[in-house]
């Protein structure tokens, strides 16, 4: 007699190849949000980490901690839109916005784009600096032009060599910025005691701003909308938008564990080895100060991460700034020209002989006064019955969306209250 229960699937029957298929389905999905977490990992990370372990210790884990798992939620909703829709946040604004404040919106997500250019270029001239003393506005523009040839490969090569490409840079900038750890753990106290939320003054607020800002990037949000519909198509069955939306969810997860960890993994080298330390508040004090307290070759090899971060992320903020302009614009600027815009502030900055690391924490700090111009309409989109249909965000998900959105609004408020009050 046999049971009415279906026999079990062994690996090799339909169940075992069903699992197969699914494993191989999610793995093929993943990339656009490794492209994207770069934005997480710039030169601006490095600065504000930096400088946030040079001067408090361990004070501040804890926003690094909060920030990266905002942007875990952040970054799923962006790539989320992107499936669901076949549209970019930009095209979606575009779309719902009035010319006047298109062009409105337009303008202040390019200054987004050029406080970022400012950190990665900044970043990437710094690192040419420390390892083959190349001036620093000579190696902005160096930077400048290979970033182009990054970029060349997304134009005419294809995406996923785009994203091999950058896969690869995030390699050596996890190398590049871990690898101290292991020559000088941190201490386990510290750790544990920089989880616990709270800021000493006003300059560990500026800090925090800054590290929020570099931490969950504006850019970031536009582009993994753009990355996720450029890799995926659109026009999917409604079986199909679940199953992209179940690999997306280990994209990100994956992408920002390796992001969070690389930029927590900066500030407890920076706490461990630079707190207290004179000359460390600089990137370039803090390279010399790792390299005498950890040896020449982590120096050589921290140096190297920052180059790649440079890389890296100018040319994936560079093709943001593409994703923006078509999206809200409807048309596109052509590459050298893009690249001009962005790029040429920071070889000003550069010139004109500004601190580096300053400018690259307070490009940051600008950075966190648009991240609610990106983050809030990014919520209210992914809310919207009438756009997402049965993939809208369903009470939780909009919960976390609003409350992350509340938590860089008040930020950014009480910074500019304390500024104002600092300045009076």
């Amino acid at each position: 007699m046999t049971s009415g229960n279906p026999a079990p699937q062994d690996a090799t029957g339909a169940g075992g190849t069903t699992a197969r298929a699914s494993s191989h389905g999610t793995i093929a999905a993943l990339g656009p949000a490794f492209v994207a977490a770069i934005a997480y990992v710039d030169p601006g990370n490095v600065a504000a980490n930096v400088s946030a372990g040079a001067g408090h210790g361990y004070l501040l884990v804890w926003v690094l901690l909060l920030a990266n798992l905002m942007a875990m939620v952040i970054q799923y909703l962006s790539a989320k839109l992107g499936i669901v829709t076949g549209l970019s946040l930009p095209q979606v604004l575009g779309g719902s916005l009035p010319p006047g404040t298109r062009v409105l919106y337009w303008a202040q997500a390019q200054l987004m784009a050029i406080a970022t250019d400012v950190a990665e270029v900044i970043g990437g001239a710094l690192a040419l600096w420390l390892l083959f003393g190349i001036p620093l506005p000579l190696g902005g523009v160096i930077v400048a032009a290979l970033s182009m040839l990054v970029l060349a490969l997304q134009n005419h090569r294809g995406q996923r060599v785009f994203e091999t490409v950058i896969l690869g840079m995030l390699g050596i900038i996890t190398v590049g910025f871990l690898g101290g750890l292991v020559v000088g753990p941190p201490d386990p106290r510290g750790v544990l005691d920089g989880l616990v939320p709270r800021l000493e003054g006003f300059e560990s607020l500026v800090i925090a701003a800054g590290m929020l800002g570099a931490t969950v990037m504006p850019h970031a949000i536009y582009i993994h909308s753009a990355l996720s519909r450029d890799r995926h198509g659109m026009g999917h069955a409604p079986e199909r938008v679940s199953q992209l939306l179940r690999a997306t969810r280990v994209d990100v997860v994956l992408a920002l564990v390796v992001a969070g960890a690389v930029n927590i993994g900066m500030l407890l080298l920076a706490a461990r080895n630079l707190y207290g330390v004179e000359g460390t508040d600089t990137i370039e004090g803090a390279q010399h100060a790792i390299s005498d307290a950890l040896g020449p070759t982590v120096g050589v090899v921290f140096s190297l991460g920052l180059l790649a971060s440079g890389l890296a992320s100018t040319a994936v903020g560079a093709y943001a700034g593409d994703v923006v302009t078509a999206g809200l614009l409807r048309w596109r600027i052509p590459l050298l020209a893009r690249r001009l815009i962005t790029v040429i502030p920071a070889v000003v900055i550069l010139a004109l002989g500004a601190e580096p690391t300053a400018a690259l924490v307070g490009s940051q700090v600008v950075l966190s006064f648009g991240i609610a111009f990106a983050l809030i309409p990014l919520v209210r989109a992914t809310g919207r019955a009438s756009l997402m249909g049965r993939f809208r965000n369903g009470p939780v998900l909009a919960a976390i969306g609003w409350v992350s959105a509340a938590i860089v609004v008040v930020l950014n408020v009480v910074l500019l209250v304390m500024s104002m009050g600092n300045v009076g």
